[in-house]
């Protein structure tokens, strides 16, 4: 079974789904001796199956893929139906008509699963929840090492329970959907660090960091706090191997976006992006329904892609997105590491101490 300390660097790409995390980013990443991710949220399993036999023919490195786990909550119906009303005026401007309200998550999941059990997938990391121990058990039995992803001390406690063989612990700086286990539930606001001390206090499962990660300054004090791995997204969207749009891309170097916010607009999760105008007009009457709200604004994102206008885009990105660059995957993990060695990490003392 792949052990988190088996990495020659202990850096993760993180999984982004909807386009970033590319067949070619996750062999670039472990070619560089880190650990790289395909996202299995909204694809089907023969589109995953392909991603995956893509990578296997081109590098022999471990690698994951990341599923989100479906859940089927309540929501408030009326709130939906208002909210859909509301994105009339976005549809309107790229000329699209506004799906039905969809009511099901990925009906999918169980059918990834069994694909990554035939595939023998090294690592398979979990978000938005905990499946059946069952799912668990097989995929460990078939050799995978399975990462929770938690947000919270009481997430921690009941993936350590499920059997996870290690936690992501997200913290509250990241790009994209926080993994809180509820998609009514406000994620708290606990620093990294924090977080990060609370649950290895008692957790005796390995712990990779997440959320925020920008230097090696930082990705060192979090290995020295305990996290077997830290894992970044936002610092590899502007790759040439990241499949982000390019307004997307663009828009992480643009000065006229300056800041990042939580909101709900694009999906009904809380995610961090940057904030445009499509989160101004629409973020505060978003309500706590996912996937419903995500299947609604699917259309208008895609099509503002289309166009190159990023304010009616979903650009998640963590709060360090200032320091991404558009360097290739490998040469930031490289530079990412040789930093954290300068600052302790490894038991090195110098960029001469890169693994890779």
């Amino acid at each position: 079974m792949f052990d988190l300390a088996d990495l020659a660097v202990p850096i993760i790409a993180a999984p982004m789904a909807g386009g970033p995390s590319t067949p070619d980013l996750v062999v670039s990443v472990g070619e560089a001796g880190g650990l790289g991710f395909l996202a299995g949220g909204y694809k089907t399993p023969d589109a995953l199956e392909e991603q995956i036999r893509e990578v296997r023919a081109r590098t022999d490195m471990a690698f994951g893929v990341n599923l989100f786990v479906p859940q089927q909550p309540a929501y408030d119906a009326a709130a939906v139906h208002e909210y859909r009303d509301r994105l009339r005026v976005a549809a309107q401007r790229y000329g699209i008509e506004l799906p039905p309200i969809r009511e099901r998550d990925d009906d999918w999941f169980a059918a990834k699963v069994e694909l990554l059990i035939e595939q023998r997938v090294p690592v398979v990391s979990l978000t938005f929840g905990l499946p059946p121990v069952d799912a668990v058990g097989r995929l460990r039995a078939a050799g995978a090492l399975v990462i929770a992803t938690v947000t919270t001390v009481a997430e921690a406690r009941a993936a350590t329970d499920s059997g996870a063989g290690a936690l992501c612990v997200q913290g509250p700086d990241g790009g994209g959907h926080r993994g809180t286990f509820r998609v009514e539930d406000e994620p708290e606001s606990t620093p990294l660090p924090a977080l990060l001390d609370e649950i290895t206090a008692w957790c005796p499962l390995p712990v990779v960091a997440a959320g925020g990660i920008g230097d090696g300054a930082r990705i060192a004090e979090l290995l020295a706090r305990g996290s077997a791995a830290v894992q970044l997204g936002t610092a590899f969207l502007r790759s040439p191997e990241s499949g982000a749009k390019t307004a997307y891309k663009e828009a992480l170097s643009d000065p006229r976006f300056t800041r990042t916010v939580v909101t709900r607009a694009f999906s009904g999760r809380a995610a961090r992006g940057l904030a445009n105008e499509f989160i101004a007009t629409y973020g505060p009457a978003a309500p706590a329904a996912y996937p419903q709200v995500h299947h609604l604004t699917s259309p208008v994102r895609a099509a503002a892609a289309e166009r190159n206008a990023p304010d009616d885009m979903a650009l998640w990105a963590g709060t360090e997105y200032r320091s991404t660059s558009a360097d290739p995957a490998a040469t930031i993990l490289r530079r990412l590491w040789s930093e954290a060695v300068a600052h302790g990490a490894g038991g090195g003392d110098g960029a001469d101490q890169v693994k890779r």
